[in-house]
């Protein structure tokens, strides 16, 4: 990575190792933070939104969305978190909130104060952690393909987890390309689209982040899933929930008979289903995770 430019736009993908996947209309830099140099990419003016990238991607994810939101008057800020992409860090250690300390140094550096927030799959633990510790920065919350942390812990959940055992087991060698397939797909990526997400994995501490992301962010999450620990919290940002509907388990009769006490722990809380699309839903269905995001987005701003 050339880290020449800490701070400022870097116009030219090819400054990166390895270059960066192309997208168009996104500036890149690097800011640094204490002990970590984050890859942030970002489009637009406006109101900021800050989005939250899932396992195993990085700013990517959002290639098509952020664009999209942006022309609608926003300033979308994709960063790559510890562990991920092009972001780097002097310590290789991912405790369960490091990447909450992360974000708020990072929107610290950046300006910002308060913010929409979307976030997909392990982006979802971050986010949930920034809404309620630090509610005030959250100016909506929009949630994809995880249930929010209040939800009723039923065993029926348990083949979401299916792909934990492999991950854990699995050598920092091996690529994660297996991942990017049905079931978690509806629609099969591109041999172009594959490589976007996976040309990282020539970074050798992406391999080895894996096991510090399960181990260090998802184990300690769980007990707080299954437990008391959100359903004791008041979660105060307006938050919206969305899952693609082939997205198994979390059919919509299940998701809301999880939810079905969301009064009691939510300021405001709504639930919606996309069509034809799975749990990496932003490859999916983008134009239909933009149109929910801006909608959710602007009933708050109105």
């Amino acid at each position: 990575m050339d880290t020449s430019h800490v701070g400022e736009p870097i116009a030219e993908t090819a400054h990166w190792t390895p270059p960066l996947p192309e997208a168009p209309g996104f500036e890149h830099a690097v800011i640094e933070t204490p002990g970590l140099r984050s890859h942030v990419a970002s489009v637009g003016e406006g109101p900021p939104v800050v989005l939250l990238h899932g396992f195993p991607q990085h700013w990517w994810q959002w290639r098509q969305v952020a664009p999209a939101i942006a022309r609608r008057g926003y300033r979308v800020i994709c960063p790559d978190l510890r562990g991920a992409g092009w972001t780097t860090a002097d310590d290789s250690r991912i405790g369960h909130e490091t990447r909450l300390h992360d974000l708020v140094a990072l929107l610290d550096v950046l300006g910002v104060d308060q913010a929409h927030v979307m976030t997909h799959d392990l982006g979802a633990i971050t986010g949930m952690h920034l809404a309620y510790t630090y509610p005030d920065r959250v100016r909506s919350l929009v949630q994809l393909s995880v249930p929010p942390g209040f939800l009723r812990f039923t065993p029926k959940m348990m083949p979401a987890f299916k792909h934990y055992p492999p991950l854990i087991l699995r050598s920092p060698r091996r690529s994660l390309r297996w991942l990017f397939a049905p079931p978690y797909l509806t629609h099969p990526m591109s041999e172009a689209t594959l490589d976007g997400y996976l040309r990282v994995e020539e970074r050798p501490e992406i391999g080895r982040a894996t096991r510090a992301v399960l181990f260090g962010i998802i184990t300690p999450e769980i007990p707080r899933l299954v437990g008391p620990y959100y359903k004791k919290r008041r979660l105060q940002p307006p938050t919206l929930v969305a899952f693609g509907r082939h997205d198994r388990p979390f059919t919509e009769p299940m998701v809301r008979r999880m939810c079905r006490d969301h009064e009691r722990h939510a300021d405001r809380f709504e639930l919606a289903f996309v069509e034809d699309a799975s749990h990496f839903v932003t490859d999916d269905a983008p134009d239909a995770v933009t149109a929910l995001a801006l909608d959710w987005f602007e009933r708050r701003e109105s």
